[in-house]
């Protein structure tokens, strides 16, 4: 799907939802959709400054945490990356898999994983509230070299 098509389904959800997607909020989400692969807060405020020459980090970060918030975007934990979401539009379980190599991500969606997690989870008597999957290791492209 092309950016603009994402940003028009984005756009709908936050009319639906009855939330503000605020210029700055398209902007970040925009070079998120535009980025392959993860990238930094400040990577996205040096791209972010070519359209709002005043944004600061609290601007970046301000717009990341509505994006987190529904959906449209990933938080890569052990990277403090974000990577934007092609399947926003509904919820859906998720997994990373992260080159050490090259800093590929690889999403992935296994409800059976996510099965398993969860009733381990409830086993253990503990209620997730939220749940990120992050495995390290090297990708295909990466372990032919």
């Amino acid at each position: 799907m092309s950016v603009q098509r994402q940003l028009e389904q984005a756009e709908r959800l936050c009319q639906q939802r009855s939330v503000r997607f605020t210029p700055t909020r398209r902007h970040v989400f925009t070079l998120l959709a535009e980025h392959k692969g993860a990238v930094s807060a400040y990577e996205l405020l040096d791209r972010l400054k070519q359209l709002e020459p005043n944004a600061k980090p609290p601007t970046v970060y301000r717009a990341l945490d509505f994006l987190l918030s529904q959906g449209f975007v990933h938080k890569v934990e052990s990277l403090n990356a974000f990577l934007f979401c092609d399947h926003f539009a509904k919820h859906h379980p998720m997994q990373l898999l992260i080159c050490d190599n090259c800093g590929l991500v690889i999403e992935l969606h296994d409800e059976a994983i996510n099965q398993a997690f969860n009733q381990q989870a409830e086993q253990h008597g503990f209620a997730i509230t939220n749940q990120t999957i992050e495995a390290h290791g090297h990708c295909g492209q990466c372990r032919k070299t």
